[in-house]
């Protein structure tokens, strides 16, 4: 375990854990309410065991909240099963084959769980309810937010198959294919499982040592392996010739699956003969191991290289996956992959596993504290109400409705009400980007900073084609005021006269271009003229002067 200068005794599993964190359980049944869901009298803490090392105590706290709950969906009512409080685990940060390494440094961390019933229909039903869910939760503003922060575990089985859970789903343009192809390797193993049992097929116990075979190989990973004392290990699958390499999922086959096994034995990989003669391995030394196991045409064989205590137990892994692809699709915990296919973690776990939390007192959920919950604005509804107050495009509502800067808008928009709302939408969401973009240091802008700016240009003394330049100039000085800012930056406004005289002037020296494309003329000149401006007068003011001095032209 890494540990840091904030870990405690708690996180050593050395103290007992305080009580449960009020803010925490605010949030909890804040969703809760949003989701429909019948909340609990009385909050009792669990323990979910837990061993795989994530959890310094061999155990996860967690507080049922409550069920029954559902939200609506293009496809119907979804019901939500289960909604739990729940304290993060510790995180891998070095994979040692054989060991784990975990930081304690997210361990304890209030979490929320939440758990649909099997209401989901298809990938992209999938999509659209983990899309609503998240939604909801960073509507409350109370949930941490960006890669990672909510991550799904997808429960896929289809008719004859099995209950996989594939945990891990960090980015939601991810769950429709994590879904689509398990649904897929689900359907590729049945249909071996169909070939397996018309060919007869079964896995020999015996278990073969073939090192010696492989004294003067030319293979530098088995080479590499005996030369440190490891042992070259082979199991015969007769019956599995041309299955083993079958693909099941995009690059990944039946035997990726058997691999997946031997390697959490602490081996690297397999080797099969649906691939061999390969990596460094020669047909003469394939036939020689199927000799020695007694593999006939039809038959396969898996190898494993390692330690031999390690070597052991990964070809014993390797055969017992192997036997259940004959019978069935094994129930299984699995990694989503970043391609959306899945590799395994472990045995999926039985209900049985929670027993009562005896550190942590019960915490009673009485009706005066879900009165005293102050309930937020989804963004989905705030979004549609942008769209009608503001008349906002549906783009810039929605992303408006989901920015930590959406009340500065409405204060902004309250304040100065002449204001064009997609202008104040640009200037708060768009242009801090691309400044950012450009190197100006616009983590250094306030809210204080929006609304000295645009009291400027409610004021008139900054045209809006200044703004960016007006941003830039706050972010490299922070400590000036909104009008020095503007000053220094030459940004402040200019009279009707002024903006007249460089648009005549401009028309002037491009009247044969106004003659040969007339009223096309006015994109060209539009911006010949704002730049000569820069950014010092409203793009509203110059267009409509030059619209008539390209007409007197035109009439001339």
């Amino acid at each position: 375990y890494k540990a840091y200068d904030s870990t405690c005794l708690v996180e050593a599993d050395e103290e007992p854990p305080a009580e449960v964190n009020p803010e925490a359980l605010e949030i909890s049944l804040i969703i809760a309410r949003l989701l429909n869901i019948n909340i609990v009298d009385q909050l009792e803490v669990m323990r979910k065991m837990v061993i795989d090392g994530s959890n310094t105590s061999g155990f996860q706290r967690t507080a049922y909240v409550g069920a029954d709950g559902w939200i609506e969906t293009s496809a119907g009512r979804v019901g939500i099963g289960i909604l739990c409080l729940e304290e993060e685990a510790a995180r891998i940060i070095e994979d040692r084959g054989d060991s784990l390494v975990y930081s304690l440094d997210r361990l304890g961390i209030p979490l929320v769980e939440i758990g649909t019933a099997p209401d989901i229909v298809s990938p992209d039903h999938a999509r659209e309810v983990a899309s609503y869910l998240g939604m909801i939760l960073r509507s409350t503003g109370r949930v941490k937010r960006g890669l990672g922060t909510i991550r799904q575990d997808v429960n896929v089985s289809i008719k004859g198959g099995a209950r996989v859970e594939i945990k891990g789903v960090q980015a939601l343009n991810l769950v429709d294919k994590v879904v689509e192809f398990e649904a897929l390797r689900q359907v590729r193993l049945l249909e071996i499982k169909e070939e397996l049992i018309r060919r007869g097929a079964y896995v020999d116990q015996a278990i073969k040592d073939v090192t010696d075979l492989f004294a003067n190989t030319a293979s530098k990973v088995l080479s590499r392996s005996l030369k440190s004392g490891g042992v070259i290990l082979a199991s015969r699958l007769a019956g599995f010739a041309g299955l083993v390499g079958r693909e099941i999922q995009p690059d990944r086959r039946l035997g990726s699956e058997i691999s997946d096994r031997a390697k959490r034995a602490g081996v690297g990989a397999i080797f099969h003969t649906d691939e061999l003669p390969a990596y460094g391995v020669t047909a003469e030394e394939v036939e020689a191991v199927r000799i020695a196991l007694g593999a006939v045409d039809g038959d396969a064989v898996v190898m494993v290289t390692g330690p031999r205590d390690r070597a052991e137990k990964a070809i014993a892994a390797a055969a017992v996956r192997a036997k259940e692809a004959i019978s069935f699709v094994p129930e299984e915990t699995r990694r989503a992959l970043p391609d959306g296919c899945s590799e395994y973690m472990r045995p999926l776990p039985g209900s049985a596993r929670m027993y009562p939390e005896t550190d942590v007192p019960s915490v009673a959920i009485s009706e005066e504290i879900l009165s005293a919950l102050e309930m937020p604005e989804l963004f989905a509804d705030r979004s549609k109400r942008f769209i009608q107050q503001y008349a906002l495009s549906g783009e810039q509502a929605r992303v408006m409705a989901a920015s930590a800067s959406y009340s500065l808008f409405e204060e902004i928009l309250k304040a100065y009400p002449s204001l064009s709302p997609s202008v104040v939408v640009r200037a708060i969401e768009s242009l801090p980007i691309e400044l950012a973009r450009e190197g100006a240091a616009v983590s250094n802008l306030t809210d204080q900073h929006y609304r000295d700016c645009f009291a400027l240009l409610s004021q008139n003394k900054v045209a809006k084609e200044g703004l960016a330049g007006l941003l830039r100039a706050l972010a490299e000085h922070p400590e000036m005021r909104a009008d020095e800012a503007a000053g220094a930056a030459g940004l402040t406004g200019v009279d009707g006269s002024e903006v007249e005289r460089a648009v005549k002037a401009v028309v002037a020296a491009k009247a044969d271009l106004v003659r040969s494309k007339g009223d096309r003329a006015m994109g060209p000149l539009m911006g010949l003229v704002m730049k000569e401006l820069r950014g010092k007068a409203d793009g509203g003011v110059v267009s409509a002067i030059l619209k008539k001095e390209i007409q007197n032209i035109l009439d001339q």
